[in-house]
């Protein structure tokens, strides 16, 4: 579980600890929130910055070496820099990029292998409502979320035949520190155009993330799950 300490990554972490999973909690710099995440989960964190290749590959090889094969990956990392696309910097959009859509590209390919040669495994990567829609100040993360969508269709093609499941889901608007910062003008916009006229929680979240896990999905391959209340509909 890459991105657990906080927010939808806590919740996914939590959810999964109360499923029967041994989680293995990701960090990359706070270690005494992951450590408190992880000790709820019954699991163990482990820090790595995904968006680096050997990091993402120490990663797996730490989390086999001390709880065993890994047989669920969740692609959960990412970060935000939003402002308009002709204020933004090449560091704006080479950080987003590098950790949310680097980071699952590294943590998918040092594990596909040894998932394949098991003949099973379930990898869920976090999208968003906006890699399916855009929004205005954030093209640098709209094009990294729209990217996990591709490369979960393509991995689930490439992968299926070896009984590896490969999919997405997509949260729309979750309660987080980052829809904390919404001004009161933005939030009544987002539910005025959100059928069930709520903002989501990190658990609504986990709970499409569990599902995909499970065995109940056993036949569920290249799907984008939304999870947004409808606004995206």
């Amino acid at each position: 579980m890459t991105g657990g300490s906080r927010g939808i990554g806590a919740a996914i972490s939590r959810e999964l600890g109360r499923a029967g999973a041994n989680v293995a909690l990701n960090y990359r710099g706070n270690r005494e929130a992951a450590e408190a995440v992880a000790a709820e989960a019954g699991g163990a964190a482990f820090q790595a910055d995904v968006s680096n290749a050997e990091e993402a590959k120490r990663l797996v090889e730490e989390v086999e070496g001390q709880l065993g094969d890994i047989d669920i990956l969740v692609n959960n990392a990412g970060i935000t820099r939003d402002t308009l696309l002709a204020r933004m910097s090449d560091e704006d959009w080479e950080q987003v990029l590098a950790t949310n859509l680097g980071g699952p590209f590294h943590t998918c390919r040092a594990l596909v292998r040894k998932m394949m040669k098991r003949r099973s495994g379930a990898i869920v990567n976090m999208t968003s409502v906006v890699g399916l829609h855009g929004n205005p100040g954030q093209a640098n993360y709209a094009a990294s979320k729209a990217g996990i969508i591709g490369l979960t269709k393509a991995l689930a093609r490439e992968l299926g035949n070896r009984g590896v499941r490969v999919n997405a889901v997509a949260p729309g608007y979750i309660t987080t520190e980052l829809t904390d910062v919404l001004s009161e003008e933005m939030r009544q916009l987002i539910l005025s155009n959100t059928p069930l006229g709520r903002l989501g929680s990190p658990e609504d979240v986990a709970g499409a993330v569990r599902f995909l896990c499970s065995e109940e999905a056993a036949f569920v391959t290249g799907e984008v799950l939304l999870v947004d209340g409808g606004l995206g509909m």
